[in-house]
């Protein structure tokens, strides 16, 4: 028997029906349209208004996009995994929930949180389940919903985030597509640059932390640009050579959507040619954990089978890393 890869066949996403667009943010802080464009990439991001829904509301959609597209049976699905730093609640797990809600009764289901980076970190985890050989059907999700935790009087870090949720599915590949390589690196260092102090085990809710505004989250701008710029141009150059990749090989850069400057300075690193460079940043800003797989969808069609990706992706903590990965087929 050849050796087994796991590979993607199958993806769905969703994001919300409300835009908020630059326009409207300067109506809400000190502002503008083009200061946001230039720096940042993003013209406007999608947000979640319905009351009572969470992350999990977000995750189900894009499940379910990919089950109809695929037209793939939910009872034959052997583990969910939930990447997100916005679970539902805290305790009860989210993908256990977005697994139960989608009719994947023979699964089992946990979250994965890694900031940013989850969903890379969960394309390591899922392949390695599949290459195992003990499961056949791995659903990876990544969703977010980043309008929970973003104070929208901070101009620093309400520009920047949006909802939305993509999904993969993983099954096993005997061509020696899919998975191929991954450099995943984490560095405690970042721990106070990009964080949300109030809610957890070393600051819980209390009456002081809902007045200092402790449960939005807070970003050091400049050094998350710093580390992130170094970090995920790093691994994504060293992915490459590596796997005796040239800039010609690579076919596409499926890169986290944080900001337009970070992935101009990993697409030059590698010498791949913007053309190659997959981009939706403008339309969502960042989702966290849904950028990557929202990527695939917006640009599911111009995959072709053995396409090289190079996916790289950077968050907080620090976490980052790159994965090569095959395309494994055509879209219908």
């Amino acid at each position: 028997m050849n050796k087994i890869t796991a590979a993607i066949t199958a993806v769905g996403g969703y994001v919300p029906d409300y835009i908020l667009s630059n326009k409207v943010l300067e109506s809400m802080v000190d502002t503008n349209d083009e200061w946001i464009t230039s720096r940042t990439g993003i013209k406007e991001r999608r947000i979640l208004k319905e009351e009572g829904q969470g992350t999990s509301f977000l995750a189900i959609k894009a499940a379910q996009d990919l089950l109809k597209k695929g037209n793939i049976d939910p009872a034959e699905i052997d583990l969910v995994l939930m990447a997100t730093a916005t679970p539902d609640m805290l305790v009860a797990s989210t993908g256990v929930y977005v697994a139960s809600q989608i009719g994947a009764v023979n699964a089992f289901s946990y979250d994965l949180q890694a900031a940013c980076s989850s969903f890379l970190f969960g394309m390591s985890t899922a392949a390695a389940y599949i290459e195992s050989g003990r499961y056949k059907k791995v659903l990876l999700i990544g969703a977010d919903k980043m309008s929970s935790i973003i104070d929208y009087t901070d101009r620093t870090t309400c520009i920047i985030f949006g909802d939305g949720a993509g999904a993969v599915l993983f099954e096993p590949n005997y061509e020696g597509l899919g998975f191929q390589d991954e450099i995943l690196k984490s560095d405690g260092v970042g721990r106070d640059f990009l964080k949300m102090d109030a809610g957890g085990s070393m600051l819980p809710p209390s009456k002081e932390t809902v007045e200092n505004n402790q449960h939005f989250i807070f970003q050091d701008g400049k050094q998350v640009y710093k580390y992130a710029v170094t970090g995920m141009a790093d691994v994504s150059e060293k992915i490459m050579q590596r796997n005796n990749l040239t800039n010609e090989d690579v076919d596409w850069l499926v890169a986290h959507q944080a900001n337009k400057r970070i992935i101009d300075a990993t697409s030059s690193r590698m010498g791949v040619d913007e053309s190659k460079v997959l981009i939706n940043i403008e339309k969502y800003g960042n989702t966290t954990s849904a950028t990557l797989p929202l990527l695939l969808f917006d640009f599911e069609k111009k995959l072709k089978k053995g396409d090289n990706l190079i996916f790289a992706a950077f968050g907080g903590g620090f976490t980052w890393g790159s994965i090569y990965l095959k395309w494994a087929y055509d879209r219908k």
